[in-house]
């Protein structure tokens, strides 16, 4: 059975209820989708590029979709606090894939635009025209599907010459009492010498049901441009996500993407950079913490187009009981493109004998005069350290917190945010510990308090 032919029934049953509720340009690049849809597959385990990932087992639970735009009840932003400590944000939220702003943040915006894609269709229809839907690739299904079932999205604009006071927050919650499936789209275009810095964290309130995120994040970094982007998942074992985030850097942008996974059930990370200008910087960097059977795949591709340029990619997996963890990773340098730095790492904790991890990373490159590395390894914990951590009075299972937590603190340490990368220590300390709660342990919590 074709999981996507659900969906395409859905869209043709409703496509005047789904079209009268969103922006002409959603509308005329949505046929291009149903095109694209007609004939495809998701892909199956064993698939290239999908070892371990059985997407059309995936989509093919009969999630419920809101066509009808029912609205959020509740106040997001009084009902969910997830401020990181010591870090002033601008605040938004996305409750399912409703968009929901908040009074600190239109405040304190300044010259970001930060609104709803109705809103900006309407207020920068040239900049939504000119970047919506230019670098995400229709040939993937799970992209289609979001184009083709997308009712709004959300839109960040740093006009040239600004930078960013404060960071961006995006709570992107959950919060329905019936399976539900979402599409969330993102396009963030940073223009020439501005600056940006935006953490999106993505949670689950209810643990009972059945969640499914189709998220597409298109990144526009213009000429001397920095952006900052931290995606970071804290859900649920019943929560799934497919994420696409498609990068586009111009001449001496610097752009640093980290993805984070703490709790989750199946994630699907793709990456995909086009570094189209010289003196370009970019990190890209990932970090999964995995037990029961939580599943995390991440596959990633740089593609240096122009001379001069430095990439610096690692992800690092830690996975305990019967976890699954993938990476593909992929670095091209074309033709015509010399000195040209890029390093991709893959390093992976297996804390269990039942956790699996699969790893294939991949250069290829049609240049002299560069500097390119690649490499990947598995492993356990080291014995004659944790032998000597108990020697000194350090309990087995400390001990074994303790490691892990170093494997993965360099990643942390890549953070540009000081507050968020002391939050993100503390909460891998938690998650390590066992002790780390799901939204609606925080929720609870806060009714508490």
């Amino acid at each position: 059975m074709n999981a996507l032919k659900q969906y395409i029934d859905l869209f043709d049953q409703n496509s005047s209820l789904i079209e009268e509720q969103s922006p002409a340009l959603l509308n005329t690049l949505r046929r291009v989708a149903r095109e694209h849809l007609q004939d495809a597959q998701l892909p199956r385990k064993g698939s290239e590029d999908y070892e371990a990932t059985d997407l059309e087992a995936v989509f093919a639970h009969d999630y419920g979709v809101n066509v009808n735009r029912l609205p959020f009840e509740a106040d997001p932003a009084n009902t969910f606090h997830c401020d990181v400590p010591n870090m002033s944000t601008c605040m938004y939220y996305n409750s399912n894939d409703t968009f929901h702003s908040s009074a600190t943040a239109e405040r304190n915006i300044g010259q970001v635009v930060v609104e709803p894609f109705s809103m900006a269709a309407v207020d920068y229809p040239e900049v939504m025209s000119d970047h919506y839907g230019k670098l995400a690739n229709l040939s993937d299904p799970t992209v289609a599907l979001n184009t083709l079932l997308l009712q709004d999205g959300l839109f960040i604009y740093v006009p040239d010459g600004v930078v960013a006071e404060r960071p961006i927050q995006l709570v992107n919650i959950f919060n329905a009492a019936l399976d539900m499936m979402v599409q969330r789209r993102l396009l963030i275009i940073v223009g020439k010498n501005a600056a940006i810095k935006l953490l999106a964290c993505d949670h689950t309130q209810s643990p009972d049901y059945h969640y499914l995120n189709n998220q597409v994040v298109e990144i526009v970094a213009m000429q001397g441009s920095t952006v900052d982007f931290y995606d970071m998942e804290e859900s649920t074992p019943l929560t799934s996500r497919v994420s696409s985030i498609y990068v586009e850097q111009h001449e001496g942008s610097n752009v640093l993407i980290d993805g984070i996974t703490l709790v989750n059930g199946f994630t699907r990370n793709n990456y995909h950079v086009e570094v189209n200008g010289e003196h370009a910087e970019t990190q890209l960097l990932g970090m999964t913490i995995a037990s029961g059977n939580q599943h995390v795949d991440s596959h990633t591709f740089i593609s240096h187009n122009a001379p001069h340029c430095h990439s610096n990619e690692m992800f690092k997996y830690v996975l305990n009981d019967n976890a699954v963890g993938a990476f593909a990773g992929k670095i091209l340098v074309k033709p015509n493109c010399p000195r040209v730095e890029a390093y991709q790492g893959n390093r992976n904790l297996c804390g269990a004998p039942t956790a699996k991890m699969y790893t294939k990373p991949q250069l290829e490159i049609y240049t002299d005069d560069v500097m390119c590395s690649h490499g990947s390894a598995v492993g356990q914990l080291d014995e004659e350290a944790l032998f000597y951590m108990r020697t000194r009075g350090i309990g087995i299972d400390e001990a074994r917190r303790l490691l892990m937590q170093a494997f993965v603190a360099d990643v942390i340490d890549g953070v540009r945010l000081d507050a968020l990368k002391d939050r993100l220590h503390y909460l891998v300390e938690k998650r390590f510990a066992g002790t780390l709660s799901n939204c609606a342990g925080c929720l609870q919590a806060c009714r508490k308090s």
